[in-house]
């Protein structure tokens, strides 16, 4: 109950914080409006797709860190333990293998791994495949918890979505894979 009245207060604030007037508008909009009167010549269009994406971002995120928070997880250490969770049976996987797939510092990861085994929800032992390296794996607790957390985020999350029909979330998912992709094989290219 305590978690359904968090999101649901994080919800109502989201929905206040973005009305807006009657028109179709939005934030992005008027800024693209006030740079189209000073800077006539500037093409805007990468705002009005990269600032409303990091514009959603900001919104969302007070909603997605009082999920967490509710059970009693800070983002980074639902990271982790939905990392192991996602994995698969059994729900193990080393600390290089981790901090790869969250992409932080393996220090990061090391304190995170340390707060999470205090309360319970990790273990942490030597690989049975390499007695030299260790291995962190959800106990019982961490993998209901990773669940039920990840279940009421989604729920979250899929309210945002209510004023989109099934096409445009489909359309909107393939369009961001595609920019996504782009992006990444961008960032990957980089660093050869």
């Amino acid at each position: 109950m305590r978690n359904y009245l968090l999101v649901k207060i994080v919800s109502q604030y989201w929905r206040r914080a973005v009305t807006q007037t009657n028109d179709d508008s939005d934030h992005v909009d008027r800024l693209r409006g006030q740079w189209r009167k000073e800077l006539p010549d500037l093409d805007t269009v990468p705002m009005a797709i990269l600032g409303r994406a990091y514009r959603i971002a900001n919104l969302v995120r007070p909603s997605i860190e009082a999920t967490f928070a509710s059970f009693g997880l800070d983002r980074g250490e639902f990271d982790v333990i939905s990392t192991l969770r996602r994995s698969g049976p059994p729900y193990r996987l080393t600390p290089t293998e981790l901090y790869t797939s969250l992409m932080i510092s393996s220090g990061g990861l090391t304190h995170r791994l340390d707060r999470l085994q205090k309360s319970g929800l990790i273990l942490r032992e030597r690989s049975k495949a390499d007695g030299r390296s260790m291995v962190a794996g959800l106990t019982d607790e961490g993998v209901r918890l990773a669940e039920a957390a990840f279940r009421v985020d989604m729920a979250s999350e899929a309210s945002y979505l209510t004023d989109l029909s099934v096409e445009e979330r489909t359309d909107l998912a393939a369009l961001l894979r595609k920019l996504l992709g782009s992006l990444e094989r961008r960032a990957a290219g980089d660093k050869i």
